[in-house]
């Protein structure tokens, strides 16, 4: 089977003004509930290992 290799180069690109920024409100906007997303993973992931972390590095009660 045959390898063929195709280049792509592009030069320039012709977007108006106004149609890119509409282009990049919405990406902002998008980005809000991805964020809010990426938060909660995080934090439930840190309340997870605090909780383990705490329970395995906590000192014992006295005997």
């Amino acid at each position: 089977m045959e390898k063929s290799e195709n280049e792509v180069k592009i030069t320039g690109l012709d977007i108006p003004f106004w149609d890119l920024v509409w282009f990049m409100v919405k990406l902002a906007l998008a980005s809000i509930p991805a964020l809010f997303i990426i938060y909660f993973f995080f934090a439930a992931l840190g309340l997870l290992f605090g909780g383990i972390f705490h329970a395995l590095l906590a000192p014992l009660p006295p005997m």
